[in-house]
């Protein structure tokens, strides 16, 4: 199953109570304290991981909560500190405070480890407590509670490209050709419900990483359809793909301006995000002239829209899945615009 939002509680341990001793021993007669300090609570760790790809694990279970510390004991024996809880999350997960909102900690990097919460510190036992003064104190300190925190996380994949497009244009036929994802595909629209990744091996040195999400529609940004809920699995992305279809009742330019317009409503910076563009489905043997020509028209009415706008094209291309044309091609300008963007 995959989840990519939950709010769990997480809490760190409570330091462990510094104890009251006295020292009893035979032929000892002013024997004094003698008590042990309790044990510091463990703290609480995230850990980003790349053999976990959802947070599905966090699902059912809503607190989270790291060992005490031990209680101290007397012959200064100190108390064991509290076990540490170490939370496994996948690459791209992000902490957020779920009561302010605000993000605490952004984990994109595999075996990044983050300290998030500290245990509570042991408390002293009544050895430190002797003075000239006081020779037999009788007292200790109670252990710091740990700390809790309500929290919301949410996974945002990360990936070089990203696909956008309306349902069964395409996307996954593509992803699943040109790389090692295998999403499921049919003859029906929203056959993709969640969001794929894929490796995309362009030569024998480089490559990089495609995501997928479900097909976006009119009104997606107002929470129609599927792809609002996974349009920030691509914000991370250096450069968008809009795959376009040319057997739609819309026209390659009314879907490029719907696309937009939706990505615009959902996230500025996303809109504003590097492209490029990718009319698929051009399989000439199946069509006849008629097709052949009305594609013409529609495609030269997108370029000249393109040519017309602030932010051009970084390239447009015809490309057809099935019958593998154009893929190579395709390949070497995603990865041209990768290193771009990287760069």
């Amino acid at each position: 199953m995959f989840i990519d939002n939950v709010q769990i509680l997480v809490a760190s341990g409570n330091g462990g109570a510094g104890a009251v001793s006295f020292r009893r021993e035979k032929h000892v007669p002013l024997g004094g304290p003698d008590g042990g300090d309790g044990g510091r609570g463990g703290n609480v760790y995230f850990l980003c991981d790349n053999n976990t790809h959802t947070l599905s694990h966090f699902k059912g279970k809503k607190e989270f909560c790291a060992k005490n510390g031990e209680n101290g004991l007397g012959r200064n024996k100190n108390g064991k500190k509290g076990e540490d809880l170490e939370l496994i999350v996948p690459q791209g997960t992000q902490i957020f405070d779920a009561q302010t909102n605000e993000l605490l900690l952004d984990l994109t990097q595999i075996g990044e480890k983050k300290l998030f919460l500290n245990g509570g510190k042991g408390g002293l036992g009544n050895t430190h407590f002797k003075n000239s003064i006081n020779q037999r104190p009788d007292y200790a300190q109670s252990g710091i509670k740990g700390e809790k925190k309500l929290i919301r996380l949410e996974l945002k994949l990360i990936a070089d490209v990203g696909l956008v497009g309306f349902p069964n244009v395409g996307k996954s036929t593509l992803i699943s050709v040109i790389s090692h994802a295998k999403p499921e595909i049919a003859d029906y629209e929203f056959t993709t419900l969640t969001p794929k990744l894929g490796l995309v091996d362009v030569d024998e040195y480089h490559s990089f990483v495609m995501a997928d999400i479900p097909g976006i529609i009119r009104g997606a940004s107002e929470g129609k359809g599927l792809g609002l809920e996974f349009l920030k699995h691509i914000e991370r992305t250096n450069f968008l793909l809009f795959v376009l279809d040319p057997l739609r009742e819309l026209s390659l330019k009314e879907q490029f301006i719907i696309l937009r317009n939706e990505l615009e409503n959902f996230s500025k910076e996303l809109y504003q995000r590097e492209f490029g563009i990718m009319i698929s489905k051009i399989d000439s043997v199946n069509f006849g002239q008629e097709f052949k020509e009305n594609l013409l028209q529609n495609f030269n009415q997108l370029q000249n829209y393109l040519s017309d706008l602030n932010h051009p094209e970084n390239f447009l291309m015809q490309i057809s899945s099935l019958e593998k044309i154009g893929l190579k091609e395709l390949k070497f300008k995603l990865l041209e615009q990768v290193k771009k963007g990287k760069a």
